[in-house]
Order: C-alpha cells, then structure tokens, then sequence
C-alpha cells in the first residue's frame, strides 16, 4: 500500500505473470477517474522501457510490462515513483468534443422501444439524451470505445436478451445506466437509438482515438439520419 498523502492511497497488486494492476480508488467518480489520467499521463510522457501496455479502467491501471527486462518488484518501485508525484501533475485542459447524432429510424431501430421502457416520447428521449455533459472514464472493450459517466438515469435501459451479432460501426447504444459509440462493427447487446458519422479510431489518425480520457463530450441531434459510412 502506498500513500503519497493521507487522504490517497494507491494499492500495487500482481495481476499476472507480466502485469500489476495500480488501484486508485473504490469508489466510481471523478477523483479515481483524475488520479487515473494523471498516472497515464507521467507514463505516457515519460514511458519506462519494459512497459509494453497500459489499461485503464474506472478506478484502475493494469501495467503491462516485458518480464525478460524487468521484474515484479522492479516494476513495482518504478511505479511507486511515479505514484509519489501525482499530486504535481499538471493536466492538459479537458476538450469538449461534439458527436452529431442521427437518431432514430434505421440508425437508431431500438429508440422506440427505449422511449416505451422508459415512459416517455422518442423526442423525449432524444432531448435527454442530447442534453447530458458526458465525461469520458476510460476506453476500452475495442479501439476508442469510450466509458462514459454522466447519462441522466431516466433514460436506463437494460441490454438486449439476444444480442445483435453485428452493430454497425458508430452506432449510439444505451446498456443499462451508460450510454456509448461502437467504434467498430462488433456483435452488441445495447439499445441501439442513432448513430454518428464521424470515427471514433482511425489507425491512419493522430491521435488515433476521437477522445480521451478526462474529455467532456456532447451528442448533437442532426436533421434525418446519419449517413452510413
């Protein structure tokens, strides 16, 4: 257990052969969601050669390094420096990215049924939906999926009993209390109500992924439906 000041803590666990997990936090929110963004940040702009992956969840980091270069223990110190110098992170300032939305019709085949759960209109769900300050958490689940907070509770739906084997790349879903873009054409269980033109990850990119961790996002209803891309 290592704390660089008495209100914060972070606990180094072995996860694998070749990997730790760094925990930095219990609880879901802005504070595990920060701490995590400042960890990636340090690694990122001054990466330690054995390191071959970093995973970021919710209130966690999962380090992945080259154990014929490094060990447990040596990793575990390394990253305990880095640790004692979050408090000193200075962030890059948060963007607001726009994600222009067709919603409904065939982009969107499960707004109805959602408007149904939820009891309320399509346009309803629509404008709740339009209306949240999103935060991205993490990515993960495929190249620039984004995990985000912020969906009003109103609009909680469960997922899918069956779920579709493909959703079109783009797709804007509801599973349960969040909301998300497919990034890819991949089987999926969310509720699908529009869907964005725009690329969440593009290999030929820089940077690669449309968002980032700590980057507030917005949904902008656009006049019909979205262009199939």
């Amino acid at each position: 257990m290592i704390g660089w000041q008495a209100r914060v803590q972070a606990e180094i666990t072995y996860s694998s052969d070749r990997s730790l997990l760094v925990r930095l936090g219990r609880e879901i929110g802005a504070e595990a969601r920060e701490r995590v963004r400042r960890l990636l940040w340090l690694l990122q702009a001054e990466p330690l050669a054995a390191v071959r992956n970093l995973n970021p969840a919710y209130c966690s980091a999962l380090v992945t390094f080259d154990p014929a270069r490094t060990t447990h223990a040596e990793m575990e110190r390394a990253l305990t420096r880095y640790l004692e110098r979050l408090e000193k992170v200075a962030l890059p300032e948060a963007r607001l990215v726009e994600i222009p939305v067709g919603y409904g019709g065939e982009n969107g085949p499960d707004l109805e049924a959602v408007a149904a759960h939820c009891g309320l209109t399509a346009a309803e769900v629509i404008g709740r939906h339009a209306a949240g300050d999103y935060v991205v958490d993490f990515l993960g689940f495929a190249p620039g999926f984004a995990y985000l907070s912020g969906m009003d509770p109103r609009l909680a739906t469960p997922r899918l009993e069956t779920p579709r084997r493909r959703v079109p790349a783009g797709s804007v879903g509801i599973g349960g209390s969040q909301t998300g873009v497919y990034s890819f054409a991949t089987p999926g269980g969310w509720s699908l109500i529009g869907r964005t033109p725009l690329k969440l990850f593009d290999a030929e990119r820089e940077p690669m992924a449309l968002v980032a961790i700590g980057d507030h996002l917005r949904f902008v209803p656009i006049a019909g439906e979205a262009p199939c891309r």
